[in-house]
């Protein structure tokens, strides 16, 4: 089994079109059929159903698909352990990152640290729903994933640890009924008829906001979808509607351009380190609800761990404990 026709298969059946699949794999169409009939030759079975109007998986193809993505994976990650073999200096890491800003553990700096000790690593980063980075990883399609889910969400067969857990905070409008009721509200004393801004749905934080919602006895509301935590919070400033966040992205690092610059005083929330900052008009609540959580887990499959993942890990592990210990990790080189 040639892997150029595993290419060429999952290029089918991600795109449902020859003329698609051969124009992203920067060959002729006719050579592409050729090379799919050779492939099912090759395992004894029709893997596509074809019309004239559509191509669909056959049971085959369907069995064949997620197995043909591992093999690719696992193809990938030994070439990338044989790069490692001459000291990490070149290779690549592919990365399943959430919102930097959703974590107290600043990823950014962390992939600043690795490249700084690693620069011929390439990263390779993708952003998708904490769900799908998951089952990513699970599939070889991702080395690591630093995802929205809690223990016990991650898939069974990846290994994981808690990097963050991040507590919930409602950000209301200054003129907001609750904006004035002091600094812990329950989320049942939200009026029946609020506007629940919510974070993209399948994601980490969607769910564990709809779990708070569902502890408090109450619906979430009418609600619409942003796919920006930064833009939740800049429309709930100006009264669109409420969101609920993790408390990082509104307490921790630098304010962004056009938020509210480093304050302490009355109206900062408990716990608000320097560089808490909020846009104008708004005000974040702490959630009653202890369990109200933004759990942000790094997932991995230690059985199939390239050199170039493990000493991102070690990097990562490095950052939270000198993040909980109030040290920095740019001095450790």
């Amino acid at each position: 089994m040639d892997l150029r026709h595993l290419k060429y298969f999952l290029a089918v059946a991600e795109t449902r079109n020859f003329t698609q699949a051969a124009a992203s794999c920067y060959v002729a169409q006719s050579a592409l059929s050729q090379q799919i009939v050779r492939l099912e030759k090759d395992v004894g079975a029709q893997l596509f159903s074809r019309t004239s109007r559509s191509v669909r998986l056959t049971a085959a193809g369907e069995l064949l698909e997620p197995l043909a993505r591992r093999i690719l994976a696992d193809v990938d990650n030994a070439q990338a352990a044989l790069d490692a073999l001459s000291g990490l200096r070149r290779g690549r890491l592919r990365l399943g990152l959430l919102q930097t800003r959703a974590s107290s553990v600043d990823l950014v700096e962390v992939m600043a640290d690795y490249h700084a000790r690693h620069p011929g690593i390439d990263f390779h980063v993708t952003n998708a729903p904490s769900a799908e980075m998951a089952a990513a990883v699970l599939a070889g399609e991702l080395d690591i994933a630093v995802v929205g889910l809690g223990p016990r969400q991650v898939p069974d067969g990846l290994d994981h640890f808690v990097l963050d857990s991040d507590p919930l905070v409602l950000v209301v409008p200054a003129d907001h009924a609750l904006a004035d009721g002091g600094d812990v509200v329950d989320l049942a004393d939200l009026p029946d008829t609020h506007q629940l801004i919510q974070f993209t749905r399948g994601s980490g934080l969607r769910r564990q906001v709809e779990a708070a919602f569902a502890r408090a006895g109450v619906e979430p509301g009418q609600h619409f979808q942003v796919g920006q935590i930064q833009d939740m919070v800049r429309l709930a400033a100006r009264g669109i509607g409420v969101t609920v966040v993790p408390r990082s992205s509104v307490l921790g690092g630098d304010p962004l351009p056009g938020e509210r610059s480093p304050v302490s005083g009355p109206d900062t929330p408990p716990g608000a380190a320097p560089g808490y900052a909020l846009p104008y008009g708004a005000r974040a609540l702490r959630i009653a609800d202890e369990a109200a959580t933004h759990t942000i887990c790094v997932v991995h499959d230690s059985k199939r761990l390239a050199p170039a993942a493990a000493a991102f890990l070690d990097v990562v592990e490095r950052h939270a404990v000198r993040d909980r210990d109030g040290g920095s990790p740019a001095t450790d080189r």
